[in-house]
């Protein structure tokens, strides 16, 4: 061997051993610094300067679960690392990151939380009851705490960027609460009163439906949401707000009332379109007989709708040719009738309809008759007869019999 050789190898010795005293120097708890030269999926190697690399576990790496370790680091990144174990015998120095990340996040978090500051998180796993986020340490948004609505399937928001405020820090039980509910909640009332300051009654707008409800659908105008009540939803009767509009939907409402201190804001989709009543002009006129639907039964009459968003009445004495005592003994609502028009005024938006005048009248029995007339109900006209007829002869008698029957026991009154 020779000199050179020897030389060498005792400076490699040399720088060998320099190296294992400093390893040898550290100790259980010290904080390193290093840089990421390999990731595997379960472990992370870093360069220390010492005799060997340190391996940070999946585990020490964040505050999360992490699914991968590229997910946490990158090669070539320079990090902060706690030591956690030696091992001698395997030449393993094993290190975490994540106990440097918490101890530095605790100070950082408590300021926000004090001076209610809005940042962006990251979230790193869907869990039950809600989000986590890596915040340096492990930051909880329960599910309530996500969306301003209800929100049933999270499987979707892993990866996705939140703006968040810390709600709860617990240092001692290493918990924070964040929620991205508040953060919304603040935009959205900013935002509600810039927009209802601007908006003006009879002001039409384009929205989107963003929910419905049994009396009605709330629209979005730009942020916020107004009402349509069930009976500003279309001209035609409406059961349900459903059987009209669906969640998402673009319409066009008009602004029938702002109320800025309650927030609230009444919208109409019906006055945004032309009425019912502009079309009707020569669609129908007086004596057409059209078929339409009770919409409505109230003591005086029915409504019958003959056109959507066009009712007409027919009072109580125009439902049947018989004595009408209610509504209900003739008519039902729901059921499709005929009826004639008796008058029809557009302008007024009144049309008047009988159901009677499409039926026959009935023949009046000979009993119904006698009747009538014992009620000093006019009789009804008899035949006319000519005297200068040679075949028509009128005696004395039939003719006070006559007289008798007609006008009874008044006769009587007068002898």
């Amino acid at each position: 061997m020779s000199e050179e050789t020897k030389v060498q190898e005792t400076a490699a010795a040399e720088v060998s051993q320099d190296a294992m005293d400093n390893f040898v120097s550290l100790k259980k708890g010290d904080t390193v610094n290093g840089t990421i030269v390999k990731i595997e999926d379960n472990q992370v190697f870093v360069s220390l300067g010492y005799k060997y690399d340190g391996v940070i576990p999946l585990r020490e790496l964040s505050s999360v679960q992490l699914e991968s370790a590229q997910n946490a680091v990158q090669v070539g990144q320079e990090v902060q690392l706690k030591v956690v174990s030696i091992d001698d015998e395997k030449e393993k120095l094993v290190l975490s990151k994540k106990v440097i990340d918490g101890e530095k996040a605790w100070d950082g978090l408590q300021t926000r939380f004090d001076s209610g500051e809005v940042f962006e998180v990251t979230v790193a796993d869907v869990v039950k009851g809600g989000l986590v986020a890596d915040v340096g340490v492990r930051g909880f948004i329960p599910a309530s705490m996500v969306e301003r609505h209800f929100v049933e399937d999270f499987s979707d928001y892993k990866g996705r960027t939140l703006r968040v405020k810390v709600k709860e820090i617990d240092r001692e039980n290493n918990k924070v609460i964040l929620s991205a509910k508040e953060v919304l909640d603040a935009e959205f009332e900013q935002n509600k009163q810039a927009v209802i300051g601007n908006l003006q009654i009879g002001q039409e707008l384009d929205g989107t439906v963003q929910r419905l409800t049994p009396f009605g659908a709330f629209v979005d105008i730009g942020g916020i949401d107004g009402l349509v009540h069930v009976s500003e939803l279309s001209w035609q009767h409406v059961a349900h707000p459903k059987d009209v509009v669906t969640e998402g939907q673009s319409v066009r409402v008009k602004v029938l009332k702002v109320d800025p201190a309650a927030g609230k804001i009444s919208l109409s989709i019906k006055a945004a379109q032309p009425g019912p009543w502009e079309s009707t002009n020569g669609q129908f006129n007086v004596g057409d007989i059209v078929t339409g639907t009770v919409r409505r039964i109230v003591s005086f009459g029915v409504f019958v709708e003959i056109a959507p968003g066009v009712e007409g009445l027919v009072h109580i004495s125009q439902l049947a040719h018989r004595h009408v005592a209610t509504p209900n003994e003739v008519v039902k609502e729901g059921q499709e009738v005929k009826a004639k028009i008796l008058d029809f005024n557009p302008a007024e938006k009144r049309v008047s309809l009988s159901i009677k005048e499409t039926e026959e009248a009935p023949e009046q029995a000979p009993d119904q008759k006698r009747e009538r007339s014992d009620r000093g109900e006019r009789a009804p006209r008899a035949p006319k007869v000519e005297l200068n007829n040679p075949n028509v002869s009128l005696s004395n008698e039939s003719m006070s019999f006559t007289l008798a029957e007609r006008f009874g026991d008044k006769l009587s009154k007068l002898k």
